[in-house]
């Protein structure tokens, strides 16, 4: 099936203290959305302040990107945690950024998880479904982004909250649409630009064994860590004009025309 539609998201704010990464901003001119750290495994006051004006100003759609409290291993150590524990940092993270908005007559439309916290929701869907539950508690209204497939997909139907299926261009994919953690990321823009341009024409995605897996795919996700990160949405930038989730959800259900 062709995708007409579909969001570009990015991650801002990922500083602290002496650690600054101004580099995410090169990408933010080309993005339909943007993930803003909420000071657990990244993001100090000053920086998430500076992000929420940026993003103002070029009018993207705002989220919370929330995750462990793991400052030094940047929130890629795995926790294990009671589902209260889940609960309040979830909560806390998304709370302040929607708290810190409302200064600036913003909104929070979206929760992306990071890091080890991303990777465990793709994995296990109690945990996602932990997540997903605290997220409603802020508002109802807020999407849950993550990875593609059946946990994410079964996460939004339990629980009756919106979801956005999220493919990375940089990954690669298992026969069953997940992503393959052990295979390296991808840095040839131009088989990446292929991948997008597959993705859109038949939402697909090249697998591990060499052949095509079908994946449901509302948003793209480009990191800055990579070194044709900039070049790479560039070029995605001219393939197709980005819209967020929400829009995208609105043309879908005949609202928008």
């Amino acid at each position: 099936m062709q995708i007409k539609n579909i969001d570009f998201n990015i991650d801002l704010a990922q500083s602290f203290g002496f650690y600054k990464n101004n580099s995410e901003f090169d990408l933010l001119d080309y993005a339909s959305s943007v993930n803003i750290s909420c000071g657990f495994h990244a993001g100090d006051p000053l920086t998430i302040r500076n992000a929420l004006l940026r993003a103002k100003e070029k009018n993207v759609v705002v989220g919370a990107h929330i995750g462990f409290d793991d400052i030094q291993g940047f929130g890629y150590r795995e926790m294990d945690l009671s589902e209260d524990e889940i609960e309040a940092l979830v909560v806390y993270q998304v709370g302040a950024l929607m708290s810190f908005a409302k200064t600036f007559n913003m909104e929070i439309e979206h929760v992306r998880p990071h890091g080890a916290m991303y990777k465990k929701c793709a994995e296990d869907f109690s945990f996602a479904c932990s997540v997903a539950r605290a997220v409603q508690k802020c508002s109802k209204w807020l999407v849950y982004y993550g990875a593609t497939g059946e946990i994410t997909e079964k996460t939004g139907e339990l629980l009756n909250i919106p979801v956005a299926q999220e493919v990375c261009l940089e990954k690669m994919y298992n026969v069953d649409g997940t992503v393959n953690t052990v295979a390296r990321d991808n840095e040839n823009t131009e088989m990446e630009i292929q991948r997008l341009k597959q993705l859109l024409s038949s939402s697909q995605v090249s697998n591990i064994e060499g052949g095509k897996t079908v994946v449901k795919a509302d948003t793209i996700h480009f990191t800055n860590r990579l070194s044709n990160s900039l070049d790479l949405i560039k070029q995605a930038r001219e393939i197709i004009t980005p819209v967020p989730v929400n829009y995208k959800n609105a043309c879908l259900s005949g609202w928008v025309e």
